[in-house]
């Protein structure tokens, strides 16, 4: 796997989220390739264990404990508690936006006094952003709906975007389902090992993913590239139904491809949450191909294949 933090001068990140799935590989090539990295953690003595206490790298549990004489240069923000997790009470909901806005409204108010202004924030979000839409090819153009995870999402986004008033170039990557070594994979495939596995609901909902490599290298390029700026749409550029993830995954493994779970049923042990499987969106990476970039995993065939070797 290739470092991208490799090719940039030397400089000072903060990061949060970084003991995620994300962030952990983010913090680990950031250090590899000798930058300096600071992590914003609810545990800083854990997070520094485990990352074996390298000696270019700091936790702190506030935004207050950063020094006051730190030169960031960028910070990258991909803070948020599991969307995937406990059902989506009142007071999760809650929890997901404290995690998500709550954290960027502290990152403001840090840059609202910081000596040293950093450059640039990449701003994690998501293709939630949109709402579910169905087939309906989605770039970076298409607006919001009344829906939840559109909702945290805008109000997530509309907070990083104010870190511009203090001469931040902002960059928001809204991540499709994240697939690589560890995260979601292992979980989706784990039925098709054992035999049982099969398509959710009718099958037909688009399942937008991209490989955590392609994440971790545009995350470089937001950094190194002083044209990028605004929202990204951080997806592969091909993007397979359920149905189709189903066959590949069954024909990859050589299990078979029988089982259906009822959309109902989801619904029945998630409540809003199972919108999260049931219902597809069609998200197109449009300004980063319009940019030239060219995806290391631009297939799930290829995304699949790489998992199943290790």
């Amino acid at each position: 796997m290739s470092n991208y933090f490799t090719q940039m001068p030397k400089q000072h990140v903060l990061v949060t989220g970084g003991t995620g799935f994300i962030g952990r590989e983010l913090v680990n090539q950031l250090l590899a390739a000798g930058h300096q990295v600071t992590i914003l953690s609810r545990k800083p003595a854990q997070a520094l264990q485990s990352f074996g206490q390298a000696p270019q790298l700091a936790a702190v549990a506030d935004f207050a404990q950063i020094a006051a004489d730190a030169a960031i240069a960028a910070v990258v923000n991909l803070a948020g508690s599991p969307v995937v997790g406990p059902r989506w009470s009142a007071a999760r909901k809650q929890v997901l936006r404290d995690s998500r806005v709550g954290t960027t409204q502290r990152l403001n108010a840090w840059l609202a006094q910081a000596a040293h202004k950093p450059a640039v924030l990449v701003n994690g979000s998501a293709i939630g952003y949109y709402g579910c839409r169905g087939d309906e090819a989605l770039d970076e153009n298409a607006g919001t709906q009344n829906e939840f995870m559109s909702d945290l999402c805008r109000e997530w986004e509309e907070e990083a975007v104010k870190a511009e008033a203090f001469g931040l170039r902002v960059v928001r990557l809204r991540l499709g389902l994240v697939f690589g070594p560890g995260g979601a994979f292992p979980k989706l495939l784990l039925p098709f090992k054992f035999g049982v596995g099969g398509r959710m609901g009718d099958g037909r909902q688009v399942m937008s993913w991209v490989h955590r490599n392609d994440v971790l290298a545009v995350i470089a390029r937001a950094i190194a590239n002083p044209n990028m700026n605004g929202a990204y749409n951080m997806t592969a550029p091909s993007a397979p139904t359920q149905a189709e993830f189903a066959q590949l995954a069954a024909q990859l493994l050589h299990r078979p491809n029988l089982m259906v779970t009822p959309a109902w049923l989801l619904e029945l042990l998630m409540g809003e949450m199972a919108a999260l499987f049931t219902k597809g969106q069609r998200v197109v990476p449009k300004r980063l191909l319009d940019e030239g970039y060219q995806f290391e995993f631009a297939t799930l065939k290829a995304a699949i294949q790489e998992d199943l070797s290790h």
